[in-house]
């Protein structure tokens, strides 16, 4: 565990490479929260629209990555875990000229108890 999920604009579509950011996160959550590397999954979304206040549609971007995780990790962990985010993502995403880009990270723990997942082989 974790799931990752990384939300972002369809502006900047074609503008960074998902897949080293992927990998990147990835690296992260090994170091700063234990994670097992065949445990962090991390999934791309594309968003349409983006709305910030009240002014209607904007020209602005966003990238939102959330991460689930078990219990037990300390909040000094992850906040590394945020704050290693934000940089890479900073390392990574490029907004178009004229653009402001708004990025943002959480990190929530999941019910453990409730949890189920699995895998079936195609």
């Amino acid at each position: 565990m974790p799931q990752i999920s990384v939300d972002y604009s369809s502006s900047l579509a074609g503008t960074f490479d998902r897949r080293a950011l992927g990998l990147a996160i990835n690296r992260l959550a090994e170091e700063t929260i234990d994670a097992k590397p065949e445990s962090c999954k991390t999934l791309f979304r594309q968003s349409e629209e983006l709305v910030v206040g009240t002014g209607g549609l904007t020209g602005d971007a966003q990238v939102y990555v959330e991460f689930q995780v078990f219990p037990g990790r300390t909040p000094e962990a992850k906040a590394a875990l945020s704050e290693g985010v934000i940089a890479l993502l900073a390392e990574h995403v490029t907004p178009p000229s004229g653009t402001r880009l708004f990025t943002a990270v959480n990190i929530a723990d999941i019910d453990r108890e409730s949890y189920r997942n699995a895998s079936v082989q195609g």
